[in-house]
């Protein structure tokens, strides 16, 4: 996607970014390829993070910084293809989000520097050798946590105590949902819950992920959060609350959309410092000289609404805890 068809997909929002800007960047025009396998728009909402991290640096789209945005929309066989546009563009720098594509930009190019906004497993995918010392063309922030998956289970625990099985819905093509989805089978199986295995690779999965769901009756619902299902949030939500299903995942955005619980890192925050990243390449350092960093921002937000209309009472010291509460 075009820098002119992005602006147009996500409306108004780049215009509503703030005027003022610190330091301000003169000189060469660089170039930026954002590479993602998810979808453009409504699929991608944490870029406006990004641009508005570049901001901070004086860095602004289409003054003196030019942004070449590339969706694979959940088709990742286009991810190679998509880079060799970059690659082909000269871009200064790739920007690519999740785990996929930072690997396919990675099989591509050693040269060209790559920031990741949020790779799920740079050590396990192969992505980086250290993340202290990357040694390679490949930087950036990691998504993982080790014990995010136990939380959650033990969050649906404090949410309906008596839970005795949990479907867990995954991308099993994407390497950071596979080792998320082992970490949670392991944290249930201390806890004595049976654990459904929901994986979808593409748009024809969720249907039949849902079926087994109506089959099985799970007594919640675990949704890992890559590319993929972020882009189907709604129509996840929708399903769990038409089926009285409580449903947890770990971007806010699956919560606005109605899911149950969200609770994870705050990912926008991770796609604000990839642009600290972005700015220090532009200045002449080497990937291999930043150490990959890992979340520091956590959010956990509970929508009430949903809760009502699953007939749930959050308790008190949970509605304490939250960072956010939407009525």
């Amino acid at each position: 996607m075009r820098r002119r068809e992005f602006i147009t997909a996500f409306g108004n929002a780049v215009v509503a970014w703030p005027v003022t800007v610190a330091g301000q960047q003169t000189g060469k025009l660089y170039s930026i390829g954002f590479l993602t396998a998810g979808t453009s728009g409504a699929g991608t909402p944490y870029l406006p993070a990004f641009v508005d991290g570049l901001r901070q640096f004086g860095r602004i789209e289409g003054k003196n910084v030019v942004i070449e945005y590339r969706f694979a929309e959940n088709r990742v066989e286009r991810l190679p293809e998509l880079v060799t546009e970059l690659i082909r563009l000269k871009v200064d720098v790739i920007v690519a989000a999740g785990t996929l594509a930072p690997l396919a930009a990675r099989q591509a190019t050693t040269t060209i520097p790559i920031v990741m906004t949020s790779g799920g497993d740079p050590l396990g995918s192969g992505l980086v050798a250290s993340l202290a010392q990357p040694s390679g063309n490949v930087t950036g922030l990691s998504l993982m946590v080790s014990d995010i998956a136990g939380k959650r289970i033990e969050l649906l625990k404090e949410l309906l105590p008596r839970t005795s099985r949990v479907a867990v819905l995954w991308n099993s093509a994407n390497p950071y949902p596979a080792l998320v989805f082992t970490e949670t089978q392991n944290a249930a199986r201390t806890l004595g819950i049976d654990i459904q295995s929901l994986e979808v690779k593409g748009a024809d999965d969720f249907g039949k992920a849902f079926e087994l769901i109506t089959v099985k009756l799970p007594d919640a619902l675990i949704v890992v959060e890559d590319p993929l299902t972020v882009s189907y949030r709604n129509r996840v939500a929708k399903f769990a609350i038409s089926n009285r299903l409580a449903a947890i995942e770990g971007t806010r955005d699956f919560a606005v959309a109605g899911g149950l619980v969200a609770y994870g890192a705050n990912i926008s925050d991770l796609y604000r410092r990839a642009a600290t990243y972005v700015d220090k390449i532009l200045k002449g350092a080497k990937p291999s000289d930043l150490p990959i960093e890992q979340p520091t921002k956590f959010e956990l937000i509970i929508n009430l609404k949903t809760a009502k209309a699953l007939g749930l009472t959050i308790p008190p010291a949970l509605l304490a805890r939250a960072d956010e509460v939407i009525e």
